[in-house]
């Protein structure tokens, strides 16, 4: 009799194991995001998990790329970008659900140098010398024609009255932190970023601050995919909370909802 319990209570145990990852899985998310949210967004997930118990797992590249991967079927519950114009290509692929769909944030854009250049300020408008601030060396931000942090810059380097003469001397990045990553090396002499990833790379600095209306808008969009996990209300949820909304400012960001709880 006390064999057939035993086997019973294994045989239990064993199907509750084999459960258990299924469990698991289900309590998890994928979130696909612009690069310069990765030191918030780190945070914010961390918060989420301890709030909720499900793990977030966050790639982060530019929005080009991501909005191209959702295009391809790569899985994802929730799509973050740095501009309007890859939510519409988004939107346009039936790739995100139009409803959950919501601007959550702003951000600025600077030029940095290194931390030890001799470049301290720069009063960025119509007609600066840039080419001549950088003398032999180059520029680094986002690939100008399809990063957002590229197009921002081009854009307001053609406001500026400027990009023709500065146009082939930059270093195109594919996104901005890898952008940042080269000034702060010193294998670019300056970097027009977004002033929350300056903020978090200590071997840089800002030294120019572009005027808000030097460009469009920056804004970052998030919705939830067409595939989502049920878990994604909830994380999108989180991210319009009072909880996310001190972290995001405490990073630099601009926070454009009220916020829900």
């Amino acid at each position: 009799m006390l064999r057939h319990v035993l086997s019973a209570l294994t045989a239990a145990a064993f199907c509750a194991a084999l459960g258990a990852p299924a469990a698991a899985k289900a309590k998890s998310i994928t979130v696909f995001a612009a690069a310069s949210m990765k030191s918030a967004l780190d945070d914010i997930n961390a918060a989420f998990l301890k709030a909720t118990g499900t793990k977030v797992t966050a790639s982060y590249a530019a929005s080009s790329a991501l909005a191209r991967q959702l295009e391809l079927g790569a899985p994802a519950d929730v799509f973050a970008s740095a501009d309007l114009d890859w939510m519409d290509y988004s939107a346009g692929k039936k790739t995100i659900k139009d409803e959950t769909r919501v601007n959550l944030l702003g951000n600025k854009l600077v030029l940095v140098a290194r931390k030890d250049s001799k470049i301290d300020s720069v009063a960025l408008a119509p007609g600066f010398d840039l080419a001549k601030l950088i003398g032999d060396g180059r520029i680094a931000t986002g690939e100008v024609t399809s990063v957002p942090v590229g197009k921002y810059a081009k854009s307001a380097l053609e406001k500026f009255g400027i990009w023709v003469s500065v146009e082939r001397r930059f270093a195109m990045a594919d996104n901005v932190r890898a952008a940042l990553a080269l000034v702060a090396r010193g294998e670019a002499v300056l970097g027009i970023v977004y002033e929350t990833d300056a903020k978090v790379e200590k071997n840089v600095k800002i030294v120019g601050a572009f005027p808000a209306d030097s460009h469009a808008p920056i804004v970052y969009p998030v919705a939830a995919t067409a595939n989502a996990k049920p878990e994604a209300a909830a994380y999108l949820a989180f991210l319009r909370s009072a909880t996310a909304k001190a972290v995001f400012e405490q990073y630099g960001f601009a926070f454009l909802v009220r916020p829900t709880s």
